[in-house]
């Protein structure tokens, strides 16, 4: 079958073809031309495949953004293209000390580390840092800047430095020790591993852009959030976790305060939307909620119903959901809760033998912001001493491999297990089953007094 020029050909096929002894290397005396033409295009084939993994390796540190696992990713990588037995990476701070420091390939490093602590700025290391350009020893033990390594720090015979460089500064420096194939590093390594650091410097800037921005959005959130209150003798305790991810930050919030006629309005909500315009969306919303239920102390169905109209003067109503209640004192009966549900997911209520119940009733109303005017359900339940509420966004229930439901049962179930742990530690502990989020996360708390004798 003849060879298709429009159709690549495998990378192992092409070799075998080319370095198939033609005609005129078979005769005598042309033995030493085929060997040359043989080893030229193994040279070529390995330059290509080194090629490629360098390509990948760029692709996959451009899709991270955080800036410590771009750093982890780049240490592998360098590892991997180079055939390193060992990697590092010391990132620097502003005076030019290192303030962090990336192993791969060293067994027991952070055992190591927190023995010795991070290594000083002096020594092989500290070359690398007094003069940003790359750094090669055939024979470490035989350089005279070979000083400093702590004990239990494993024997490496040979290293190649390249400084990481974002901007015109220097952030950090890449080491290699000891290739697996036992030869010293060579020119192409220092080459290969050069390209590398200077394309891992516009991931790097862009995870640093990404972190500040991050941060900053997030603050931005916090402010809008409320101060609570002193509610006593309810405890109350709440928590905001941002997501992830950026693009998903904005418009959770969580809101708790006493009324006139001595209740306490309690509100969790979520604007539709995850992007930074969301947030001042909340605290528009937020604020009116505020000022709606001070004017006039009705039911909770009341107060969303003119919340849904007063959003309806939008040229381009914002869309929430939310739960908004009322704890009210039952005299000689303990405390009552009234409340509305505009297709947010439901409260919880723990009581203090660890039974959870899902105050989920059939009908519940729409999102605000969608259709003005439709009637909106009150329902009550009474709030048994000792007793705990929990409101809070889907965030904490959501995740992409699960459903919302299986969700909001894992929660109720580690719920039951928190019913007479302190309110504070209940939010940590119900925050901190898993390590990251999809969405932002409100969580508010409150926990009825004792009846008093």
């Amino acid at each position: 079958m003849s060879h298709d020029p429009w159709r690549p050909e495998p990378e192992e096929a092409a070799v075998h073809r080319a370095t198939a002894a033609p005609e005129s290397a078979r005769t005598p005396g042309g033995g030493e031309a085929y060997e040359e033409l043989r080893a030229r295009i193994r040279q070529l084939s390995l330059d290509r495949r080194r090629l490629h993994r360098l390509l990948d390796a760029v692709v996959a540190l451009s899709a991270d953004r955080d800036t410590r696992t771009v750093l982890r990713h780049l240490v592998q990588a360098g590892t991997d293209l180079v055939g390193a037995r060992y990697g590092a990476l010391g990132v620097l701070g502003e005076g030019g000390e290192i303030i962090d420091l990336i192993t791969v390939g060293v067994d027991g490093a952070e055992q190591l580390l927190s023995a010795s602590g991070l290594p000083q700025s002096h020594g092989l290391l500290g070359s690398l840092i007094e003069e940003p350009r790359p750094l090669r020893i055939d024979r470490i033990a035989a350089d005279p800047r070979s000083v400093g390594f702590p004990d239990g720090h494993p024997v490496m015979t040979t290293l190649l430095g390249v400084p990481l460089t974002v901007r015109d500064t220097v952030y950090g420096n890449l080491y290699l020790a000891d290739k697996k194939d036992g030869t010293p590093f060579a020119d192409a390594d220092e080459s290969l591993l050069t390209a590398l650091a200077s394309a891992a410097s516009v991931s790097i800037e862009n995870s640093r852009l990404y972190g500040r921005l991050k941060r900053s959005a997030e603050q931005f959130q916090r402010r809008l959030l409320p101060v609570l209150p002193d509610l006593s003798p309810l405890l109350v305790e709440a928590r905001y976790e941002p997501a992830s991810e950026l693009p998903h930050l904005g418009g959770d919030w969580y809101d708790a305060f006493g009324l006139p006629d001595g209740a306490v309005l309690v509100v969790v909500g979520d604007v539709t939307g995850h992007d930074v315009e969301a947030a001042p969306l909340m605290g528009q919303i937020r604020n009116m909620l505020r000022a709606l239920a001070f004017d006039r102390c009705g039911p909770p169905s009341l107060i969303v119903d003119r919340l849904d109209r007063a959003l309806a003067a939008f040229g381009d109503p914002p869309a929430a959901t939310l739960v908004l209640a009322r704890i009210e004192r039952i005299p000689d009966a303990g405390y009552a809760l009234r409340w509305t549900n505009a297709g947010h997911p439901p409260p919880l209520l723990i009581t203090p033998d660890g039974t959870v119940r899902c105050l989920a009733p059939e009908a519940h109303g729409i999102p605000v912001g969608v259709e003005p005017g439709l009637p909106r359900p009150d329902h009550e339940h009474p709030l048994p001493p000792d007793s705990t509420l929990l409101l809070f966004t889907d965030g904490l229930i959501e995740r992409r491999d699960r459903d919302i439901d299986a969700g909001l049962r894992d929660l109720a179930d580690h719920a039951a297990a928190l019913a007479g742990a302190p309110l504070d530690a209940l939010c940590d502990a119900l925050l901190g089953r898993q390590d990251g989020y999809d969405d932002d996360v409100a969580l508010l708390t409150l926990r009825m007094p004792r009846l008093a004798r």
